[in-house]
């Protein structure tokens, strides 16, 4: 019975060792081995599978400091007890519910929910995203090797003694000092802000900080200025916290400001890659928008989630870099360029709001990963997510310069906004075409695109927009991607 655990070959990436210890797990947990029977020896188990006894010796060592195993002297390993008398994977048994009569209809979840998020508009991806030949995809990132390995380096030393008693403990709404210390020192001087430890949170990703930030500022009847094409999941944040939302315009040098900010609470921006034009606001209007929110009484608050990728000089020094009073709350990421699933952000802002913040996220999170957080650290202070951001800023520069070529050359009927960073890039169809239409024709040859009418806040979005994400796809297939795309758009008339 033991050889039908071993018949998948180990996935890729993943050592003899650990398949192997794997699947004597599940037999174990299954309750498919004889219990008063010895399992196979290092030498037998090795013979069957075809590895080497070392493999195995390890295997049955490390099950049995584990405690799966018990080795009896001349006999061999036997499953331990507690695995003979308890099957983890059985379900207990219970009579509770024989105790009540049979429910007359199902639980009315719809008149019992107070909030149901899931009718929100959404972006929607794909599941199968990754088999697409032409991914032309945003928020996603391919990897990068090199920081792959700095990222493992920096895990294996967060494992050490030194750095494990720091967040092997509950650290209640604490953050890492040395994560602090670390953006303070190297981080925020990058785009112009200086802070103390108590202006600074971190937080599960920057949309976590938009989160706790909508409930401490955000009550039915405020109004919140959006960009109008904007973040979608801002905009859900914000109306989930009841705001009324007011959308304001977006041109070639990002956020207008106009007399619409008059009478706003709060205004969400995307400064230096506008989300999703990629647009980059401009010097004037970052002074204009502190000046209005002095004007008028309102908080700013500046998402810079992609404030690295810059392809054309230094990045532009943050909104809040230019603010002294206290009106500009920064959020960032540390992530979503690096390896978005790892999710860490943090917040610059006024002391006291920062404390509320920590508060509040103590009751929904207490803190983000302990281990992550120092990894993180590590990773920093040995210049690796600098190192890091040098190498994606020029495949992201050869991708964005390939992309415009091509688009250029192949869809001249296309609109392209321009940008000077970012990763991804807006576009409008000619007349009368639908992005909808386009990516369904797309898809057929392999290519998938986003439309862009998620993003409009209005009631009649523009459904001739794309976004077309370039941090995915291989800079080799963007220029047969393109010409797949055309082929698609022509097919419609265009």
């Amino acid at each position: 019975m033991l050889q039908t655990y071993f018949r998948d070959r180990p996935e890729p990436g993943r050592s003899l060792q650990h398949h192997i210890h794997e699947r004597l797990v599940d037999a174990i947990l299954d309750g498919a081995l004889p219990p008063h029977e010895p399992l196979p020896s290092s030498r037998a188990l090795a013979g069957m599978l075809g590895v080497s006894r070392n493999t195995t010796v390890l295997v049955y060592q490390k099950l049995t400091e584990d405690g799966y195993l018990r080795p009896v002297e001349r006999r061999g390993h036997f499953i331990h007890d507690q695995y003979i008398r308890q099957h983890l994977r059985k379900p207990l048994k219970t009579r509770t519910a024989s105790l009540f009569a049979p429910e007359a209809a199902p639980t009315p979840w719809a008149r019992l929910l107070v909030s149901t998020p899931s009718r929100n508009p959404n972006i929607v991806k794909p599941a199968n995203w990754r088999d697409f030949a032409y991914p032309f995809i945003y928020g996603q990132t391919a990897a990068d090797r090199l920081s792959l390995a700095r990222w493992r380096d920096a895990t294996r030393l967060t494992g050490t003694g030194h750095h494990a008693p720091v967040w092997m403990v509950d650290q209640v709404d604490a953050d890492d000092p040395m994560l602090v210390e670390q953006i303070l020192s190297r981080v925020l001087p990058q785009r112009g802000i200086l802070a103390t430890p108590d202006q600074v949170l971190v937080t599960t990703g920057s949309q976590n900080a938009l989160y706790i930030l909508a409930r401490l500022l955000v009550a039915p009847g405020r109004r919140v200025g959006l960009e109008d094409p904007g973040y979608v999941d801002a905009r859900n944040i914000f109306a989930a916290a009841g705001a009324e939302l007011v959308p304001l315009r977006v041109d070639g040098d990002g956020l207008v400001i106009s007399p619409a900010l008059r009478g706003l609470d709060l205004v969400y921006v995307t400064p230096s890659h506008q989300s999703p034009t990629s647009v980059t606001l401009a010097l004037e209007r970052r002074l204009a928008l502190i000046e209005a929110a002095r004007t008028h009484d309102f908080l700013v608050i500046e998402d810079d989630y992609e404030q690295e990728l810059s392809f054309h000089g230094a990045p532009r020094a943050a909104v809040a870099s230019y603010d002294n009073s206290g009106r500009v709350i920064h959020v960032g990421s540390l992530t979503k360029t690096l390896f978005p699933g790892v999710r860490l952000g943090f917040v610059v802002a006024a002391p006291e709001l920062i404390a509320e913040m920590r508060a509040y996220r103590r009751l929904v999170t207490r803190h983000p990963s302990a281990h992550d957080q120092r990894a993180m650290a590590i990773f920093i202070a040995e210049g690796h997510l600098d190192a890091h951001g040098r190498r994606l800023r020029e495949r992201m520069s050869r991708n964005w310069g390939r992309l415009m070529a091509a688009l250029a050359d192949c869809l001249p009927g296309v609109h392209v906004t321009p940008t000077t960073g970012g990763s991804s890039v807006w576009c409008r169809l000619p007349e009368g075409i639908s992005a909808w239409d386009v990516n369904r024709r797309a898809a057929r040859r392999g290519v998938l695109v986003e439309p862009g009418d998620i993003h409009y806040l209005g009631p009649a979005p523009a459904g001739d927009r794309l976004r077309l994400g370039f941090s995915y796809i291989r800079t080799e297939r963007i220029d047969q991607g393109v010409r797949l795309l055309a082929e698609a758009v022509a097919e419609l008339g265009g």
